[in-house]
């Protein structure tokens, strides 16, 4: 469908005295005009898609703005309308209850901006939209509602008159939906369950859901078969898997404790994070612009990956300026570590760093040493500075392994970083090998023991650290440029030094290295409970390892 756009502006500018209408039109450019700012005492503006743009030199007086609040009626949250029009005007009051500034936006149906997700809604599956202000959430939103009510019965929940326009007949950008107001903005929920109760939709279309009843309500009505078309706070679903007010939308979050064996199973600690519930909203489209967004088309998948570490694509589709549609699949970046460090946080006896003897001492944390500051932030950044491609003319074979006892993640790292064909399979079944660690192996469990019985290979690790997952990596796929890996080495380096500490040594120096390798050096002698300090200039800057008694 053709794009078309209708806004009404004239109805708007009626409000406005004579001299903002001709600093309007002196400007000109309305089909970019976002918003004009009105406040007492000062000049007013407005806001235009490429910036702002002064509309007078004469400060905004209380007889002007009394003049503009005269002609509208605002309700309990401060917003008025226009009747039969999508223009919102919010309020700015004082403490004695006095108008002291507006801001007036521009409201427009566009007709034709929801094709690029038409296929998704007309799956009959709840979808949820999120996306920043002013990217254009409720503009598809209510483009979403018009051509749904051509063959089904949709109720649109308007808690401020921004889908359906102001007054008691509903702008005719909806179609055929009917829409029911919300007399203020804590009874939204209630309004919900009304729809539902006495109006027999089949889809029911709300705004901003922001509040946890507000999400307690959409899942009642997902759970009725009703169809859900919504908008939420946040910008990604990270956001909302962080949000404990809204992550209910996408199933819930919450700790759980696994048992011995299962977590053996999984690599991870025995508090993980997992999803509680189904997702009330089943597809979820990140609004990145108004043309591109991304698409998470099976919210349980993309949740439940996220909390085990592994990063499912999505798909990203843009619109181009001739009007076609380009689809792409890509692999999002992720807050999982985020979500690990959050977890570790709440429990502190599940934080392998607090259970291997505590922090680093304060010496190693001299204002004069910045670079050394460990930073668990820019690891990966680090780690990726020193990273190397196969070359192309090797053609590696997939390796396929089941983790018992080793981290999931750090091995699916670890191979991208070395950029090798490794596989991990949740299912035993799966597998073409095993790879667990010495202590596992030497307890002989069942899984062990069925493998060598399959006549599976075995590969045995010193420990659960990324330096021994990329030996074994490069054992694997036979690469020779572990010489030349010098992170590699530095870490092997530094856990060597850390045992000799804990066997009785005062200090130990180890090889000068580069800044942001000395600090993954640090961080790993923090985590064992060691000390340590730089020492040298330039080339021989190095770290040295300490007892903390030596330290103090």
């Amino acid at each position: 469908m053709e794009r078309r756009i209708t806004d009404d502006l004239d109805r708007l500018r009626n409000i406005l005295s004579l001299n903002l209408n001709r600093a309007l039109d002196k400007t000109g450019d309305t089909h970019n005009l976002l918003e004009i700012i009105l406040d007492l005492g000062r000049i007013p503006t407005a806001r235009y898609v490429g910036g702002e743009v002064i509309l007078s030199d004469k400060e905004m007086n209380r007889a002007e703005l009394d003049a503009i609040a005269r002609r509208l009626h605002f309700d309990a949250d401060n917003r008025a309308g226009l009747p039969r029009t999508l223009h919102r005007i919010s309020a700015i009051r004082n403490r004695r209850g006095e108008v002291v500034g507006m801001t007036l936006r521009i409201g427009r149906a566009v007709f034709g901006t929801i094709d690029i997700i038409e296929d998704l809604i007309k799956t009959g599956r709840s979808l949820l939209i999120l996306g920043a202000p002013g990217v254009g959430k409720t503009t598809m939103l209510r483009e979403a509602a018009r051509i749904l009510a051509e063959y089904r019965r949709v109720v649109i929940v308007d808690t401020s008159n921004e889908i359906g326009g102001d007054g008691d007949v509903p702008h005719p950008a909806i179609g055929r939906a009917r829409r029911m107001q919300v007399s203020h903005p804590e009874k939204q929920h209630e309004v919900m369950i009304e729809a539902v109760e006495n109006h027999n939709p089949e889809v029911i279309v709300i705004d901003e859901i922001g509040r946890e009843l507000e999400a307690q309500a959409a899942r009642t009505i997902a759970e009725r078969g009703v169809q859900l078309i919504g908008t939420a706070h946040g910008n990604t679903l990270e956001n909302l898997m962080l949000n404990p007010t809204l992550s209910d939308l996408i199933g819930g979050i919450e700790s759980v404790t696994l048992s011995d064996e299962e977590a053996r199973r999984r690599g991870t600690q025995k508090t993980v994070l997992e999803r509680r519930a189904p997702p009330t909203f089943e597809i979820l489209v990140e609004l990145q612009a108004r043309d591109r967004m991304a698409i998470h088309e099976d919210v349980a998948s993309s949740v439940d990956g996220m909390l085990r570490g592994r990063v499912a694509s999505v798909e990203v589709r843009t619109r181009a300026e001739d009007g076609s549609i380009r689809r792409e699949m890509q692999t999002p970046a992720t807050l999982s570590r985020l979500l690990s460090s959050t977890l570790a946080a709440q429990n502190p006896k599940d934080n392998p760093a607090r259970r291997n003897g505590g922090t680093l001492s304060p010496v190693g944390r001299s204002p004069r040493q910045p670079e050394e500051e460990p930073d668990e932030g820019n690891r990966d950044r680090d780690r990726d500075l020193l990273s190397f491609a196969v070359p192309e003319t090797r053609k590696l074979q997939p390796v396929t392994v089941y983790a018992y006892g080793v981290a999931r993640n750090r091995l699916l790292q670890s191979a991208r970083r070395l950029n090798v064909p490794l596989n991990v399979v949740e299912d035993f079944e799966d597998a073409a090998a095993v790879v667990t660690i010495k202590a596992y192996y030497r307890n002989r469990p069942k899984m062990v023991v069925d493998a060598e019985q399959r006549g599976m290979p075995i590969y045995v690790l010193r420990a659960n650290t990324v330096s021994q997952i990329e030996n074994w990596l490069v054992d694997v796929f036979k690469l020779e440029e572990r010489d030349h890996d010098p992170f590699g080495q530095a870490m092997n380096e530094v856990e060597q030094a850390i045992l000799r500490i804990r066997a009785g040594e005062d200090t130990v120096d180890l090889t000068p290295q580069a800044s942001h390798i000395r600090r993954q050096q640090h961080i790993l002698a923090r985590k064992a409970g060691v000390a340590s300090l730089s020492y040298g200039e330039n080339g021989s800057r190095h770290v040295r390892l300490l007892r903390d008694e030596m330290a103090s």
